[in-house]
């Protein structure tokens, strides 16, 4: 309706241009001359206009699709975590080194399901950002009055919310830190994985992930059989990040290690306190296993 408006307002301007022309003086011509040229400048606007408009929602279109994916990949791994929680339950009382093992799967899926979820989150972030630049300069498009010259567009670009800023250096990203390492710890690589992680708490120490870098040194040394380290670093994770989802985890593994080095009494204290603390876990259920392992009863007896 605008474009409309505009076109009839442009179209009785200029046949009066040319009426005044027939009768008037031999200068109504260089007005008609730049009454044509308004006319243009209009159009080349409103084409622009459209341009922009075709071009940001094609991007809208590609981030919903990449929502779509990233959501099913979502349920895909929460249908595989599943699985592996009802394989646990099923051998978790016939054999206690089983049952680490597949708790480390376990983890392991839970950390992906948590990347992706904080990776979603950031595409949605975007996709509200995009939406609201739509409207804005929708609104700015469509106000604004023709002018004598021509507007120049600005871009500016800004850091995505909650990304770390990289040191100054040659340091790998934060994912491929933590990605590789990973990767690697599963594969056994666990020398290659330790320094990954190591890294990955050097430089991005304060992240989300930063707890479950330290867990995976723990991690790591108990794979090794280096028991007395991993205790040293399942401790750093209960200690220095008491909101991080790996302190059951961590304090399940600690209180293994205990056991493994001879220091039972230790060990079935941290394992009564993983099943008091985090009742209905996976933890709590591979607690009560390695105590009935140990032929001592959940509840410490008073």
């Amino acid at each position: 309706m605008r474009i409309r408006n505009v076109v009839i307002f442009s179209a009785a301007i200029l046949a009066g241009a040319l009426a005044g022309s027939l009768v008037g003086p031999r200068p109504a011509e260089a007005v008609a001359r730049e009454i044509i040229e308004l006319q243009q400048d209009v159009t080349s606007l409103l084409q622009g206009q459209k341009d922009l408009s075709k071009q940001v929602i094609q991007d809208h279109t590609e981030i919903k699709t990449l929502l779509g994916q990233s959501t099913d990949t979502v349920n895909k791994l929460s249908g595989t975590m599943g699985s592996l929680q009802k394989s646990v339950q099923d051998v978790q009382a016939n054999s206690g080194a089983r049952l680490d093992t597949m708790s480390t799967q376990v983890q392991g899926l839970s950390d992906n399901l948590e990347e992706i979820k904080s990776r979603l989150g950031k595409l949605n972030q975007q996709l509200v950002d995009l939406q609201n630049a739509v409207q804005s300069l929708d609104a700015k498009v469509s106000g604004a009055a023709p002018a004598t010259g021509t507007a120049t567009p600005t871009t500016g670009t800004t850091a995505p919310a909650g990304t770390s800023v990289m040191p100054s250096g040659a340091a790998p990203s934060a994912d491929t830190l933590y990605s590789n390492g990973l990767r690697d710890i599963r594969s056994g690589k666990y020398d290659l994985a330790r320094s990954e992680f190591q890294d990955y708490l050097k430089y991005y120490g304060e992240t989300d992930l930063a707890s479950n870098a330290q867990f995976y040194l723990g991690e790591i040394a108990y794979s090794q059989k280096n028991y007395d380290q991993a205790i040293s670093e399942y401790e750093k994770v209960l200690n220095n990040y008491p909101k991080s989802f790996k302190l059951a985890p961590a304090r399940l593994k600690k209180g293994m290690a205990l056991v493994e080095i001879g220091q039972k009494s230790s060990g079935v204290r941290e394992l009564r306190e993983v099943v008091k603390r985090y009742p209905g876990t996976e933890e709590d259920r591979l607690a009560r296993a390695k105590l009935k392992e140990l032929g001592v009863a959940v509840s410490a007896t008073r």
